[in-house]
């Protein structure tokens, strides 16, 4: 184990006093994998975000947002992590490194593992899915997006896929089923919007997460559970407001905040049975400030492990 990556402080070594470094294990072999297992993948990728325009950097984060999930507590008594480290990019290949992505979460899945990805450019969120569709190819997979941002752009020619063409390619493999929340209206072009509608994703902008509203946003968060087979979360950290997430390839000043009417949806969305996979995107160390986006990652991920 990396004990430079996974380490906090160390209370003791019964049950009660076991912190999230305590508990995992950094593994490579897919097949000791059992049922409702957490299984960590890094994306340590940019490349979509170079190939889109935006501040490279995001490769650098899975190895920060681990250091700073290592001291949580951990909650719950049957709680397993296992560590499979990062996956790279080294050529500018992203087409095939997103396919290896796709090829390990996949035989997580089938071995009823959950799969927790940490990015990386957001590019992760078609890789992931590919994951899940190679896994389950006959079921409905569903889609919850936290994002400002649709990342709905058809590729550029002679560019290829990008952090922002993801639910593009994921359009092309068929029916979408997606709900995405946060959106922005000064980050999203009308063609991106009218694209948005062309391929029936569902959203909810950034102006309608308030308390009061959320027995609305509770039901169209239902609507689209309760119509699909299993459902795949994918937080883009440039959703939130600059000043709790500076540290992002493309910030946002009027951005949501992680208060009570966001959490009590995100948690909403974490009670879902048919939840089997969550990922974060555009965690950029470079630009972070006393790694608050980072930590803001690690808790939204550690969420899950709460549930």
């Amino acid at each position: 184990m990396n004990n430079n990556i996974w380490q906090g402080r160390l209370d003791g070594e019964e049950l009660l006093y076991h912190r999230i470094f305590q508990r995992v294990k950094e593994e490579n072999n897919y097949d000791i994998i059992s049922t409702k297992d957490f299984v960590l993948h890094g994306f340590a990728v940019d490349e979509g975000v170079k190939r889109n325009k935006g501040r490279e950097g995001a490769k650098d984060a899975p190895d920060v947002i681990r250091k700073n999930m290592s001291n949580f507590p951990v909650i719950r008594p049957d709680f397993t992590l296992l560590d499979f480290g990062n996956i790279t990019c080294e050529d500018g290949n992203l087409e095939e490194t997103q396919n290896n992505l796709a090829k390990n979460v996949s035989k997580v899945l089938l071995k009823h593992g959950r799969s927790v990805v940490l990015g990386g450019g957001h590019e992760v969120n078609y890789a992931h899915y590919l994951g899940l569709k190679t896994a389950f190819p006959e079921q409905k997979i569903g889609i919850i997006n936290i994002d400002a941002h649709f990342d709905n752009r058809q590729p550029e020619n002679g560019v290829g896929a990008s952090s922002g063409t993801g639910f593009w390619q994921i359009a092309q493999e068929g029916v979408m089923n997606s709900l995405h929340i946060g959106i922005q209206r000064n980050s999203n072009t009308l063609k991106l919007f009218d694209t948005a509608h062309q391929y029936g994703m569902k959203y909810i902008l950034a102006d309608e997460i308030f308390f009061e509203n959320l027995p609305s946003i509770y039901q169209r968060i239902n609507d689209l559970t309760e119509s699909v087979d299993y459902l795949y979360l994918t937080i883009c950290m440039d959703v939130f407001n600059t000043s709790i997430a500076p540290g992002v390839s493309a910030s946002a000043y009027n951005g949501i905040f992680a208060d009570a009417a966001f959490m009590h949806l995100y948690r909403h969305i974490l009670k879902s049975e048919k939840l089997l996979a969550l990922d974060v995107a555009e965690v950029n160390p470079s630009y972070d400030i006393q790694d608050r986006t980072a930590r803001l990652a690690a808790t939204l991920i550690n969420e899950w492990f709460m549930v």
